[in-house]
């Protein structure tokens, strides 16, 4: 289910809680083999790039912040940091494995392994990857595919039975409640305070970006599953709308959230520790005509003898 994934390589923060249904669980090992079959790492790791450029341009929309290019810096660095896999995997599995039920595993198990389940988690890898530029041009209508009112109809009940635009605003939310109250824990702040901030900020704005969310990822949804048939469409949806389906689509969701949610607050607590340090250098700087001469006038750096090596992803 790529929506939540590709959903939040194009959307900034805000604040919020992510609530983990409650239930007998299943041990880790037996929550890998669904987080496994679904793909869950290719299509985070398909969005982790993008994030850190996200999160910086949060900041500069903020007005209030006005950070320095410094400051801005130190936040690109945090969230290079803190949006990281192995940041994101134990919760998420720990997540999972709390909301799953052995009689949702196996018929998880039984349909991820079907045709239609592996074509399913295919095309959830590939649009995850599409790019933040691609995803968007989806998302405004700009990349479409033909459809038909039918076949629209059945798409419209696919993002429901998936909870798509609820669970992405709510890790959405999530994420941003993190990176706040991290900062606030590396800044030494009130965490509590931020935190209730945070929170009200996010609920205040819930339902108008639940509203604005809907048809975009409704678009998401049929351009995603573009290759499938309206018959493939209507077997998705029966699995999703079943018992073992909805427990599924809640665990995962629960999932998502847990793991943004712990690489927002990492993100935070880096940026935390990044600005107090670069304020206590601020403090403890001497005068600047105290500094010796080749510190308070630098000359320029040697031109290099051969080009920089590249810094676009591999």
């Amino acid at each position: 289910m790529v929506r939540r994934v590709a959903a939040l390589i194009i959307i900034g923060l805000a604040s919020a809680g992510v609530v983990h249904a409650a239930g007998p669980g299943v041990d880790i090992d037996t929550a890998a083999t669904i987080y496994q079959a679904a793909q869950v790492r290719e299509q985070v790791r398909a969005s982790l790039g993008t994030m850190p450029a996200q999160i910086r341009q949060m900041f500069e929309r903020d007005a209030g912040a006005k950070l320095s290019q410094e400051q801005l810096a130190a936040v690109t660095a945090a969230a290079e940091r803190g949006f990281r896999i192995d940041v994101f995997e134990a919760p998420a599995l720990s997540a999972l494995a709390q909301n799953l039920d052995p009689p949702t595993v196996a018929k998880a198990q039984v349909f991820l392994s079907s045709d239609l389940g592996k074509r399913m988690v295919a095309d959830d890898v590939a649009s995850a990857s599409l790019g933040q530029d691609n995803i968007e041009k989806v998302m405004n209508g700009e990349i479409s595919t033909p459809s038909t009112p039918k076949r629209d109809a059945v798409v419209d009940k696919l993002e429901k039975a998936a909870k798509s635009t609820e669970s992405t605003v709510d890790v959405f939310l999530s994420m941003g409640q993190a990176v706040a109250v991290g900062t606030a824990i590396g800044s030494g702040l009130d965490q509590a305070s931020v935190a209730e901030r945070a929170r009200k900020s996010g609920e205040a704005g819930r339902a108008e970006l639940e509203d604005s969310m809907r048809l975009p990822m409704r678009r998401f949804l049929a351009y995603s599953y573009r290759n499938m048939s309206d018959s493939d469409l209507k077997h998705l949806l029966s699995f999703l709308e079943s018992p073992a389906g909805s427990r599924y689509v809640t665990a995962y969701n629960a999932s998502m959230g847990a793991g943004f949610d712990a690489m927002g607050k990492r993100t935070g607590e880096r940026l935390g520790e990044s600005l107090r340090e670069l304020a206590q250098a601020k403090t403890d700087q001497p005068p600047r005509d105290a500094l010796p001469p080749d510190i308070a006038a630098p000359s320029a750096p040697p031109a290099p003898t051969e080009p920089p090596p590249s810094t676009a992803p591999r």
